[in-house]
């Protein structure tokens, strides 16, 4: 190979790895009792296609806010142009009112300790791809 089929490989490689999402840090089963203690499943499934309450969670990262199929989001979410990353929903889960006026969603509890949100993310992350 040439330097520059390297040059073009690393690159090629380097946009894979940045298009990917970030994989939370945290520990998926505690953040399943952070799922269950907030009672996030009151109101989510994982189960693709399956809304309650609230909009299923299958495939939300890297999905644009008020996109999952079938489920009727406020017009504030639909237009919010946020894509569901760690960071997002990081911000998210310590209070929807605050990242986007007028959205339907309440929580219960928001989740207000940040090892209890990576936490949550890293469950969430693992549990909404199967």
């Amino acid at each position: 190979m040439t330097y520059g089929k390297h040059f073009a490989a690393a690159v090629a490689a380097a946009v894979l790895f940045a298009a990917a999402p970030a994989l939370a840090a945290g520990d998926a089963a505690a953040g399943a009792k952070v799922f269950k203690a907030h009672l996030c499943f009151a109101c989510h499934k994982f189960e693709a296609g399956k809304n309650g309450v609230g909009p299923s969670l299958h495939g939300v990262f890297g999905r644009k806010a008020g996109e999952a199929p079938g489920y009727s989001y406020s017009d504030g979410l639909k237009n919010s142009g946020i894509v569901w990353t760690p960071e997002n929903l990081d911000k998210w889960v310590q209070g929807p009112q605050k990242l986007v006026k007028g959205t339907k969603m309440m929580l219960a509890k928001p989740v207000t300790d940040a090892k209890d949100r990576e936490n949550l993310i890293a469950y969430l992350q693992e549990e909404s791809t199967k």
